[in-house]
């Protein structure tokens, strides 16, 4: 039997139909590809601080017109770069540290702070990078002048605790939009994100608004739910066992699986001269495959971690697209899961069962490839040498909060998480200490409700509640030093911002303020509305 003849008929006719209508939408061209060779002068020129900047400005002409003039400039006499290009682009500027009243709890700072961070973009300049929305938005804050897909996941939490349930609509409406306009959700609404998602979280999104709006949330967006997985599936269809197809994997023994992609293969636009010197380290790669692997990473969220590194101190043996990520996979499985669930509310039984077996099979695969039974947990599986990946990361909750763990596996990896990962200021994001950003000593918002949430669904609540109350004091150290929530925190006791990547630390900020939140309703005594950290006992 071909590989083609395994998959449900209802999964190809779904795949095929997505296929064709990918092809039928044409994509805006980022600004390298528009504004070539002007935007890589300019980037390597470094005439911004951040090379985001540039790939965020607004230019005053169309591209042709554009280029034209600066040919003609080029030949004048006093001609700059850092001249035309001030003359020719509107270039974003930092809006002003948003300063709290004085005496302001964390709770009282983060719902001051929603009307702050929310952009309304139903119209814009098409000469830019920016991607209309519908619908307004929360954006995560500093130089993240866009909407996130993975972060807004967590941002929702906080609007819901907030009691914004028309503004967490809107936004699951926008990614809705965005199914529905290009076929999957991009990493940001710039051009230069289409040809990357994030991980997929609309599913755990339509599971949010399902508890304000019942079964009629996810009636409304089945349709979306199910152009999402036809995303992630594509090139599923005729793949030999041991091939991979952009974000397709099928494993040796049949199943199959996900990893990380990019449907583009040079430098990031929003990076452009790091990733070329990224890949000049490494002579012996081909430098396209260096910048697949780090637009897959970026894929991921986790930019950058030792996650996807073959020596962990070195960015450029990056191999993301070689690894079948954990993570992603839980994510999957609950996106098959819902769909399920969906289709059985709108009626439609066959693709209900038909979705309900995808995911049994999807726990399956991911119980025998990603569990490490002799380490006692889940990791990511290296495909070139066909076994799992041997560090401990936060990535190994995600089963337990996607609930995919059995109860052994469960207990077995809250054994290994508080051995390894828990320090006094919540939980690290791996072991290492590599000055990648998604790495020790750094704990992140999202991954710290990840690890609270599911431990909770396996009653592991003396742990959870340890990872949730020592990371809710982190913020509230700053908050009081500072005045402010921060994009990412240090764990290991000393109670600050974090650090490393490419980027300065960021303020503002969205998934931090969101997880705050649910973080301070979830670990609340019963009956009690908990202001500060100071108000959730140990």
């Amino acid at each position: 039997m071909p590989p083609c003849a395994r998959l449900p008929g209802l999964l190809i006719a779904s795949l095929l139909f997505a296929t064709t209508a990918a092809a039928e939408v044409t994509l805006p061209a980022p600004p390298d590809q528009q504004w070539q060779p002007l935007f890589q002068q300019v980037q390597r020129a470094h005439l911004f601080k951040d090379q985001k900047t540039f790939a965020d400005a607004v230019p005053k002409l169309d591209a042709d017109a554009l280029l034209a003039e600066w040919g003609q400039a080029q030949a004048q006499p006093g001609y700059t770069l850092p001249a035309f290009a001030a003359t020719h682009f509107t270039v974003p500027t930092e809006s002003a540290a948003y300063v709290p009243p004085a005496g302001e709890t964390l709770r009282a700072h983060i719902e001051g702070l929603w009307p702050v961070l929310t952009r309304t973009t139903d119209t814009v300049d098409p000469r830019g990078s920016l991607l209309p929305l519908p619908k307004p938005y929360v954006v995560p804050g500093g130089r993240f002048r866009e909407v996130y897909y993975w972060d807004s996941y967590f941002t929702l939490l906080g609007l819901a605790s907030s009691g914004r349930w028309q503004q967490v609509r809107d936004m699951v409406d926008n990614f809705a939009w965005q199914l529905d306009q290009y076929g999957h959700i991009p990493n940001g609404n710039r051009s230069y994100y289409l040809s990357r998602s994030q991980p997929p979280f609309f599913s755990l999104m339509v599971d949010l608004l399902a508890m304000h709006e019942g079964d009629d949330a996810y009636r409304r967006y089945l349709t979306q739910l199910r152009t999402e997985h036809a995303f992630w599936m594509r090139g599923a269809e005729g793949l030999a066992p041991g091939a991979a197809s952009e974000r397709v994997v099928r494993m040796n023994d049949g199943s199959v699986l996900n990893r990380y992609w990019d449907a583009r293969a040079v430098p990031r636009t929003e990076s452009w001269t790091d990733d070329l010197a990224t890949a000049a380290t490494v002579p012996d790669r081909a430098p396209s495959q260096v910048y697949r692997d780090l637009r897959a990473g970026a894929e991921s969220g986790w930019d950058f971690s030792s996650r996807w590194l073959v020596h962990p101190a070195e960015l450029g043996s990056i191999h993301t697209t070689e690894i079948v990520p954990v993570d992603l996979n839980s994510l999957l499985f609950h996106l098959e899961t819902t769909i399920a669930r969906a289709s059985r509310a709108a009626g439609e039984r066959s693709v209900a069962r038909d979705f309900a077996r995808q995911a049994e099979r999807r726990k399956q695969a991911i119980n025998a490839l990603l569990w490490d039974e002799r380490q006692g947990w889940y990791a990511d599986r290296d495909l070139e040498r066909g076994t799992p990946r041997p560090a401990l990361t936060a990535a190994a909750l995600f089963p337990l909060w996607l609930q995919v763990a059995s109860p052994v596996q469960a207990r077995r990896t809250a054994e290994a998480v508080q051995a390894q990962l828990v320090r006094a200021g919540g939980l690290l994001t791996t072991t290492e200490n590599t000055g990648q950003q998604w790495d020790a000593p750094n704990g992140w918002a999202p991954l710290q409700w990840v690890a609270v949430d599911g431990l909770q669904r396996y009653q592991q609540d003396a742990l959870a509640r340890q990872i949730g109350v020592r990371f809710l004091r982190t913020v509230q150290t700053v908050y009081d030093r500072e005045g402010k929530l921060v994009e990412k925190y240090v764990v290991d006791g000393s109670a600050g911002g974090g650090g490393g990547g490419e980027y300065p630390l960021q303020d503002g900020f969205g998934w931090s303020n969101g997880v705050a939140l649910a973080l301070l309703d979830r670990l609340c005594d019963e009956g009690k509305r908990c202001e500060s950290a100071g108000d959730v006992g140990e």
